[in-house]
């Protein structure tokens, strides 16, 4: 089972003689442990194909699968919760880091945790060790407006890792880091991948962060236009 399918995905903005193709007809599919980059400029669609998974942007034309459910096919399917899909099965890191900001690092991790039930003595413990694992550690308790930009993503980078979930979506997650930060938090993403079985798909234009990665979807205007990586074409 894939956990993650996409066939032909489509996404037009407007009509008629206005109609933009954002995305246009993507197919790939990633498996459970792997960990993909969808890399390209600004504007070629990287985050358009992202938001189409997470389930945010509804696809125009195409077929969408996680875990092996059908979630869109041209439109999302008739009856589907798609808010406790996307707490149940995905986690998102985005560039903002949108903390709660009168939650310390800690609690804004363990809120992600007690949404799905976690007892509040687990979710600690877990929201300290990812913190932690994210060099972290020494600011438990504070603020967000305590934290510098880079900090404050790796937080939020913690949040969505936190229930490991099936699917994890990461749009350009290492822009405010430096170097060593970064290539820190892709090692984290990979050791996930592997350990909690979780697909996730990274989007980036930066070379530098997708050594290591399993497969790498080149994206141009909208299309995927080349793939390197242990698979097939997509």
């Amino acid at each position: 089972m894939y956990a993650i399918e996409v066939e032909r995905l489509t996404k037009i903005y407007g009509k008629g003689e206005t109609a933009v193709t954002a995305l246009s007809d993507a197919t790939f599919q990633v498996r459970p442990g792997e960990l993909v980059a969808i890399l390209g400029p600004s504007g070629s669609g990287k985050t358009t194909l992202l938001t189409a998974i997470g389930l945010i942007n509804e696809p125009t034309h195409g077929r969408l699968a996680i875990g092996g459910a059908t979630i869109a096919d041209e439109g999302w399917l008739r009856g589907l919760d798609l808010k406790k899909i996307r707490r149940e099965r995905l986690g998102f890191i985005f560039q903002s880091h949108n903390l709660i900001p009168f939650l310390t690092a800690q609690e804004n991790v363990m809120v992600a945790l007690e949404i799905n039930e976690v007892g509040r003595a687990e979710a600690k413990k877990r929201a300290g060790e990812l913190l932690t694992a994210l060099n972290l550690g020494h600011r438990l308790h504070n603020y967000p407006s305590a934290l510098s930009g880079g900090e404050c993503q790796r937080v939020a980078i913690a949040r969505a890792i936190a229930n490991r979930p099936q699917v994890i979506l990461a749009d350009e997650p290492t822009a405010a880091l430096d170097t060593e930060n970064g290539k820190n938090v892709m090692g984290l993403l990979k050791k996930l991948a592997v350990e909690n079985h979780s697909a996730i798909l990274v989007v980036t234009h930066d070379h530098r962060m997708v050594e290591g990665f399993d497969r790498i979807f080149q994206v141009s205007d909208g299309r995927i236009v080349g793939e390197t990586g242990n698979a097939g074409s997509a």
